[in-house]
């Protein structure tokens, strides 16, 4: 037996792996994704079996398309505005399903239809991600309406049309009941998992603590950043989400509670990016010191995770851990280690980082205790800010008209999809005609639909999961139909492959696409009676390929390459870097911590993060594209490396004004502070002039001297934190003209990619 299987057969049968595989499992089926497919599930269980015992299996079955359509948009969100989007795919998808029964039995006149309003369809995707499921919404309701025998009559069709917005309609008003009674529930669900990643970034950030330079002075690549940044901006995604849940209208104490921890995570994610700083410069004789910080980065993880567990489990979670000690002791061992070496010009560097890094740390520590001890209810959250600006900081609950402006235009990513869709679709739709097996169309439409996406990356990401899931899928849904079980049998079997498709798209697609192959095959037989399951089964697999492979060959038709949007998105960067650092470096958070300053900086902040984690995902996506169309990758990757190096000195400017603020000198600060802010802006606007870097001043009335050299690191034997923080204005400014000077690269890349400007003739006067 080789070695690969025996080390599987081993982790296999080790306890402790065993107990993470269940832990894990029990947190996926304690999510709020699960939780909302169970919700999805049993409002449609209710809502089929009670047309079925009112009005037959008939108008079971159209009803089922009904709810198919209302519920994609059913997501755990905030109350506000839930009916808002969750009627909008109904009522734009119902006049789609009519039109299509009617015009069923004419494949021409069909044909004319599913173009036109494929491309209609997914011009909602300018919305962004609340437009997604409208436009999967409208083609499920087009293409499901192709499953069943052609109507015998136009009054048939109105009938069939009828039972669907019947279906659609209960269910409206199922999801807006449901996500109501389950908000609070979702509320915690979602910072649980919020809570998780965190202390995966944690982990993250232990093991990049023991991976040591190999040579004094070796610098750290930006590349090596790669998976924090990536992680990054999953977090700022989801982030995102869990603000629109948590951050509604925190009225009660225990929403109070749960939004006092999600302001707790977003300090944390802070120091985790403070808490990169530095680390690379510490030397290879430190690995000691190392070795417990990140033990001491782990054992904070473990707390996380404890605190998450306990809000899905509805329990109270133990009392964090106390790792101030530890830290102190670290930190004294290291200026003993520098007065023993004295004699060594970078003792006391060496020293004084080891110092930076556990203060840091400390920080950390106590943001976890806070977490853990909010979640114990031992300590009230404090929310001025937010409880008099939520809204400022949740998605809108309406649909706004702003991203369909300007949206008929040849370089729009939004409109090049419609048009690449409605191709896609008007292909697959003549090869079903043609193809002699008598192919059922609908399907091959299907499987473009949910596998070409806006980008090649995600296309291909969805292609192999789309063909595997519908081999299982389709095998599982013959085996039930070779039974030949009741309809009832058959209903409950499409309302479970129902929850299980909705509650694992984002979490696990190829989940979905078993589901979804089940879902697809049982409600096809419902609809369609007298089909042949074996033959479903090659029938199904065949135009799964084939549908997969037009989506595959249409994601290069009309491509919306990364590098056409890359350069709006490196602008925003440093328009939200130069705004996040306005607000960082203001003192008058200082003097009210809890009011207007700190919900500007709170709202500039959560822009920076935005902004970077989109160029990261963007450059992430364009990996996967032809090496001629690639923007610059290299440069991509320097400037957001050095994009999230200025975010931690901002961080750690920040914290360091609000923890520390007793051992600053204030007045002597005032100045720098106050030149730092406008120099950052001054090299982050790209369109005016480059800015040289110059110290900041110092005044000459403070009692310690001030430097702001970064290489002259401030000795850590002085209680004063002001050298520390002039070190990082100082590093922060210089950082700024990097970034600068990495923004204008990867712009003059992206224009040189693109050609010189034609010259085209004055027009006549």
């Amino acid at each position: 037996m080789d070695a690969g299987r025996t080390t599987g057969m081993d982790d296999a049968a080790d306890p402790h792996f065993v107990h993470v595989r269940l832990r894990r499992m029990r947190r996926t089926a304690l999510s709020a994704a699960v939780l909302n497919g169970a919700s999805v599930a049993l409002g449609m269980l209710l809502i089929v079996l009670l047309v079925h015992a009112v009005l037959g299996v008939g108008a079971a079955s159209s009803a089922s398309v009904g709810v198919i359509v209302a519920l994609i948009p059913d997501t755990p969100r905030a109350r506000r505005g839930k009916w808002l989007h969750l009627i909008v795919a109904p009522l734009l998808g119902l006049p789609l399903f009519l039109a299509v029964q009617l015009l069923r039995g004419h494949p021409l006149e069909l044909g004319l239809l599913l173009v036109p309003a494929t491309f209609l369809a997914f011009l909602s995707t300018a919305w962004g991600r609340p437009g997604m499921p409208v436009a999967a919404g409208l083609m499920f309701a087009m293409l499901l309406a192709m499953a069943p025998q052609p109507a015998a009559s136009a009054q048939e069709a109105w009938l069939r049309t009828g039972w669907c917005a019947l279906g659609a309609g209960l269910y409206v008003l199922w999801a807006t009941a449901a996500n109501a009674v389950l908000n609070g529930r979702y509320r915690a669900q979602t910072l649980a998992e919020l809570l998780l990643t965190v202390a995966a970034l944690l982990r993250t950030h232990a093991k990049r603590v023991v991976r040591l330079p190999q040579a004094q002075g070796a610098s750290q690549q930006p590349g090596a950043l790669g998976e924090v940044l990536l992680r990054q901006a999953a977090l700022a995604e989801q982030l995102q989400a869990a603000r629109d849940l948590i951050l509604e209208a925190p009225g009660t104490t225990r929403r109070q509670q749960l939004a006092g921890m999600l302001v707790v995570v977003l300090e944390m994610r802070d120091r985790l990016i403070a808490s990169e700083l530095d680390i690379e410069r510490i030397q290879a004789r430190q690995a000691a010191g190392l070795r417990q910080l990140a033990a001491v980065s782990r054992a904070m993880a473990d707390d996380v995770e404890q605190v998450a567990d306990a809000l899905l489990l509805g329990r109270r979670p133990p009392a964090a851990r106390d790792h101030g000690a530890t830290l102190q002791a670290l930190r004294q061992q290291a200026l003993d280690e520098a007065r023993d070496r004295a004699g060594e010009g970078d003792a006391i560097h060496q020293a004084a980082l080891m110092h930076s890094a556990s203060v840091r740390l400390a920080d950390q520590n106590g943001a976890v205790r806070q977490l853990a001890a909010l979640a114990r209810g031992e300590q009230a959250p404090d929310l001025s800010a937010v409880r008099s600006g939520w809204q400022l900081f949740v998605s809108p609950a309406y649909w706004s008209s702003q991203p369909l402006r300007g949206l008929l235009r040849w370089r729009q990513p939004a409109f090049r999809h419609a048009l690449r869709a409605a191709l896609a679709i008007g292909a697959g739709y003549g090869l079903a005609l043609l193809l002699p097996w008598g192919s059922r169309d609908y399907w091959i439409l299907l499987t473009i639909v949910v596998v070409l996406r806006g980008s090649l990356a995600q296309t291909l990401e969805r292609r192999t999961q789309r063909v595997l899931g519908t081999l299982a899928g389709s095998a599982l849904a013959v085996g039930l139909l070779a039974l030949q079980p009741p309809e009832v049998v058959l209903l409950a079997a499409v309302v479970v492959a129902q929850g299980l498709a909705h509650a694992f798209v984002v979490r696990k697609y190829v989940i979905t696409a078993v589901a979804g192959s089940v879902l697809g095959l049982v409600l096809a037989h419902l609809l369609y009676a007298g089909s042949s399951s074996a033959f479903d089964f090659a029938e199904r697999v065949g135009d799964t390929l084939l549908g997969t492979a037009l989506a595959w060959g249409f994601s290069y038709v009309l491509p919306s390459w990364e590098r056409t949007r890359i350069a709006l998105t490196v602008r925003r960067v440093c328009r939200a870097m130069a705004a996040h650092a306005r607000q960082s470096l203001a003192l008058a958070a200082l003097a009210e911590v809890t009011g207007q300053p700190e919900l500007a900086w709170r709202l500039a902040r959560r822009e920076a993060y935005d902004a970077l984690s989109t160029l990261v995902q963007a450059t992430s996506r364009a990996l996967v594209e032809p090496r001629a169309v690639q923007p610059p990758i290299a440069l991509l990757e320097q400037l957001q490396a050095h994009g999230y190096q200025l975010l931690g000195q901002l961080s750690a400017v920040q914290s360091t004004l609000l923890l520390r603020r007793e051992r600053l000198q204030l007045d002597a600060l005032a100045m720098p502070l106050a030149d730092a802010a406008r120099e950052i802006q001054a090299q982050l606007n790209l369109a005016g002039p480059a800015v040289a870097a110059s110290p900041a001043p110092v005044s000459e009335e403070a009692g310690v001297a001030l430097s702001g050299v970064p290489e002259d690191l401030p000795d850590p034997r002085v209680p004063d934190s002001s050298p520390w923080l002039l070190r990082r204005l100082a590093l922060a400014t210089g950082l700024a003209g990097v970034v600068r000077s990495d923004a204008l690269a990867v712009l003059g890349e992206l224009a040189a990619a693109q050609g010189p400007p034609v010259n085209r003739p004055a027009p006549p006067p």
